[in-house]
């Protein structure tokens, strides 16, 4: 029995052994797996905010180990930075900055960007996730709020600019300031998503973007 078992392993490290030199390497595709971090935590931050979120989940949903996790990232502070830099700024630059850059009438983009959020089930369920960590983290960690705050910067000026060139093309009024109005737009816009947010009800959401393209509708020059 002790021989047919000392047999056994034996052929069994030998096909091993065959196996191993005829099986295709595992591709790495260090990118990806990144990219998939930087996605599942960006969607647990989303879920149960910065603090509330757990590592290994984060792990588990991208499907690395956690020395993966530490060969790109220093720390848990270190991987949220990132998520703000990278994935909150690029749904900003997608949402945001350029459709407003190629805007011909920066009310009738402003106005579709609105209603279009009207129907985002994701903004009812866990509200805007720049808005949510800012209300979370910006008084705790600076580095979180330098880099919240340059995301809303960058959405403030992609307004204001994009009302700046509609005053000079005689679309937009000329008395309303672009930076004031910017920022009041960014204001209200977080708020509804805010008391949405916390009623869970679509309603809200969708009638304070209605409201907001009337009001756009009052920005537009005389004859316009």
């Amino acid at each position: 029995m002790h021989t047919g078992w000392y047999v056994s392993v034996l052929f069994g490290m030998l096909v091993d052994k065959k196996d191993s030199k005829t099986r295709a390497p595992v591709a790495r595709n260090p990118e990806r797996t990144r990219r998939n971090l930087l996605q599942a935590a960006f969607e647990e931050i989303h879920q149960s905010g910065f603090r509330g979120t757990d590592l290994e989940t984060i792990l588990d949903k991208a499907g690395v180990t956690k020395g993966a996790l530490y060969h790109y990232f220093e720390s848990k502070e270190d991987l949220g930075y990132a998520v703000v830099d990278e994935v909150i700024a690029e749904i900003g630059r997608q949402k945001w900055l350029l459709p407003l850059q190629d805007a011909e009438n920066p009310i009738d983009v402003l106005t579709g960007i609105f209603l279009g959020s009207s129907t985002k089930t994701e903004h009812i369920r866990g509200g805007c996730p720049v808005n949510n960590l800012a209300q979370e983290m910006s008084p705790l960690d600076e580095g979180f709020r330098r880099r919240i705050a340059k995301q809303f910067d960058a959405w403030r000026e992609a307004i204001a600019e994009a009302l700046r060139r509609g005053q000079q093309k005689g679309l937009v009024r000329d008395d309303l300031n672009p930076e004031e109005t910017a920022t009041f737009l960014m204001a209200t816009y977080e708020g509804y998503i805010s008391l949405a947010k916390n009623s869970q009800d679509a309603e809200t959401l969708q009638s304070g973007m209605r409201t907001m393209a009337k009001y756009l509708e009052t920005l537009r020059a005389k004859g316009a």
